[in-house]
């Protein structure tokens, strides 16, 4: 999977900015690869679950948000869901989707289940502390806190709104930004896994 996605960053540079041409990589290729911590979490039925050594597939998709976000984590999830479906059998058999809740406090394991359970049943959900969880995010480029408390008596949490991509050697050589429609997500999971064969 490196050197596809090594590949890939070879005809994004050659091919400079262009029209939404299908074909074309959407995501960012990153020149370094993202280091992905070793460190567990917790998934959805108490298990611990590593975005290094669990992720079996070879592409898994990772984004950290949070249940009472009130406009992008739900958009994003959705996207992928959208995106998952435009996949055919082969590929889709390749890829998981990844949730890691920002706000462990309120998310609990059963919540997290049923909030993924609305998008993909198949997507997997993790929780842990916030300090943890905020460490695994941070060599992901991914900052999390808490926000400014609301009206409502709840609060905002902040994080990062990319979702990162991690290969089959557990580096993380790509991301997408929260703009990434769901038929790009299928073209460039597509041409990945094309590429990795």
């Amino acid at each position: 999977m490196r050197r596809a996605v090594l590949a890939l960053l070879a005809l994004v540079l050659l091919a400079g900015c262009g029209n939404d041409d299908p074909g074309e990589f959407h995501g960012a290729v990153l020149e370094q690869p993202y280091t992905v911590p070793t460190t567990p979490l917790t998934d959805t039925d108490g298990d611990d679950y590593s975005l290094a050594t669990s992720t079996d597939k070879r592409l898994t998709l990772v984004f950290f948000g949070y249940i009472n976000c009130p406009d992008i984590c739900g958009v994003v999830m959705s996207t992928l869901a959208s995106a998952m479906t435009r996949l055919d059998a082969a590929d889709r058999k390749q890829v998981d989707v990844v949730f890691v809740t920002t706000d462990p406090a309120r998310d609990t394991e059963q919540a997290i289940r049923a909030y993924l359970d609305r998008f993909d049943p198949s997507f997997i959900g993790l929780t842990g502390d916030l300090r943890t969880i905020s460490a695994i995010g941070r060599p992901l480029a991914v900052a999390v806190e808490k926000g400014q408390k609301l009206p409502s008596g709840g609060y905002e949490v902040v994080h990062g709104t990319h979702v990162t991509g991690i290969d089959s050697d557990d580096e993380a050589p790509v991301i997408w930004t929260q703009g990434t429609s769901a038929a790009q997500y299928a073209d460039d999971i597509h041409q990945l896994l094309a590429k990795g064969n």
